[in-house]
């Protein structure tokens, strides 16, 4: 799905993210799923989402206020707005799309933060991230895991020692792509759980 806020479609269309981070885009990503299932196309118990930067954002928000999906890889995803504000290296960004500080706004930080609805997450969830992430930095991948794991919800997190947003070389870009496929196979076609800490070599 294009949800709302991506590029290549208009201001408009770009600006529909403005205070509704998450919100809108969950509903955007829920919506075409429902159609493909009503189409015949996907079956709902087979149904993952997976996503990076952004993406893991939006991954991370539909893992703590969606049950539609049967797994979720949260790839450098933000699960706190206010943890985000206080440590990315490009804090503007957080007040062009919200408005506000976390300290005179504080609803709109709840509003859009994964973390708020931690409560009621049941989905397995795989969190990856790189170790020296500036953009998203690591606490948010930290703040998921423990708030998931709290909660008795399975989860995995893999960090890539030496990275930042992006995985960047050949060989890591194909463990995290491995790691990925491993989760779903599991959760989705009930292969054996992957063993992330002594993988078997490929």
């Amino acid at each position: 799905m294009n949800y709302r806020g991506s590029a290549g479609y208009g201001e408009k269309f770009r600006q529909l993210n403005v205070r509704n981070l998450g919100v809108g885009d969950a509903w955007d990503v829920e919506s075409g799923v429902d159609y493909l299932i009503k189409q015949g196309w996907v079956d709902e118990k087979k149904v993952g989402v997976m996503g990076w930067s952004q993406g893991g954002y939006i991954s991370a928000f539909l893992t703590t206020n969606s049950t539609k999906f049967t797994a979720v890889s949260v790839g450098a995803g933000i699960s706190n707005w206010a943890t985000y504000y206080y440590n990315t290296d490009i804090t503007p960004f957080t007040i062009q799309y919200l408005g506000d500080d976390p300290a005179d706004d504080p609803a709109i930080y709840l509003k859009t933060s994964p973390m708020t609805n931690v409560k009621q997450a049941r989905t397995p969830t795989l969190i990856q991230h790189g170790e020296l992430d500036k953009r998203v930095p690591i606490a948010n991948a930290y703040e998921l895991r423990q708030g998931l794991e709290d909660r008795g919800v399975p989860v995995e997190m893999i960090v890539y020692k030496g990275y930042g947003h992006g995985i960047t070389k050949p060989k890591s870009m194909r463990a995290v792509m491995r790691h990925n496929l491993d989760w779903f196979n599991h959760h989705i076609w009930n292969e054996p759980a992957p063993d992330f800490v002594s993988p078997a070599k490929q």
